[in-house]
């Protein structure tokens, strides 16, 4: 009895591990390279936008979700990371490029894009800048050389789309730009751009103004440090491109932390003044264009 309850047993065993192996084999890819079955090349990053009610020229990126794990989007040139919904203000009219990349099991990712049409300016958030965009000769004209530099070895260039900031030496050498913005008394304004340099920079700075201070030839500015980059702060020490409020990481001296957020006492002109250079600076220069000066 004993023994046919062993054979009986051991039947058993062998049919599961017959069955073991053939699972096992089951799961394995028919051809060399096909992968493990983790990844899913099908992962949709299509997506819908949705204006946000009750909030001018105001967006919200939704992904379908389906097998989406998370999302990285590109809306002009600015990327926002690991945001699967994603709500956008954009005050000013124009066409936006929306890239929504979509990453699925094992990394897989797909990429959709679609064109956004924003018909007219938010009237409170309308940019305030001139020429923000350095695009052609009349745009660069609104700009103003402070003339910092008298040895060549610091200067502002534009070309169409960008102005660059080089400086070169060992003695500290900067330059600076500057416009006026008539700004209204306790408005908040946020000022920002798009900054970039596919190099960084050892020993330097990059620092934005708004004061009320009027400006002049040959003297360096100071009133009112709004945001920036420097080595000394820790960052721009490795190429960057984005926006300065995102990348960026000097302290608002007035706020005391990094913040774009300016207000003033009174109504008037305030000068926006934005002033770089070093002691070892990006050989590549640092690029900005989209220059803001906006209502909050």
């Amino acid at each position: 009895m004993s023994l046919n309850i062993i054979f009986k047993k051991s039947i058993y065993l062998m049919l599961a591990l017959a069955t073991l192996g053939t699972i096992i084999v089951s799961c394995e890819p028919d051809t060399a390279g096909a992968g493990n079955g983790l990844e899913d090349p099908n992962v949709d990053a299509s997506f819908t936008i949705i204006p946000v009610a009750g909030k001018v020229n105001t967006y919200l990126l939704e992904p379908v979700k389906k097998n989406v794990l998370t999302s990285y989007w590109k809306v002009g040139k600015v990327e926002y990371y690991g945001k699967m919904e994603l709500e956008i203000s954009l005050p000013d009219k124009g066409t936006y490029k929306i890239v929504h990349t979509a990453v699925g099991r094992g990394g897989k990712t797909n990429a959709t894009t679609q064109d956004l049409v924003v018909a007219a300016n938010d009237p409170e958030k309308g940019n305030l800048v001139k020429g923000s965009s350095f695009l052609d000769a009349a745009d660069q004209a609104q700009w103003t050389n402070l003339h910092l530099n008298t040895n060549g070895l610091a200067s502002w260039t534009f070309t169409p789309g960008f102005a660059t900031i080089n400086a070169s030496g060992t003695t500290w050498n900067q330059e600076g730009i500057y416009q006026a913005i008539d700004v209204v008394k306790d408005k908040e304004y946020t000022i920002d751009m798009f900054v970039a340099a596919t190099s960084g920079s050892p020993d330097f700075w990059f620092e934005v103004y708004a004061g009320k201070t009027v400006p002049t030839s040959g003297v360096e500015y100071g009133d009112n440090k709004v945001m920036g980059l420097s080595s000394g702060d820790g960052c721009g020490k490795a190429a960057f491109e984005g926006k300065l409020s995102l990348v960026g990481c000097v302290k608002n001296t007035v706020a005391g932390k990094v913040s774009n957020v300016v207000k003033f006492t009174e109504s008037g002109k305030v000068y926006l003044v934005i002033r770089s250079g070093g002691n070892g600076f990006t050989p590549t220069g640092i690029k900005i264009t989209e220059v803001e000066f906006r209502g909050k």
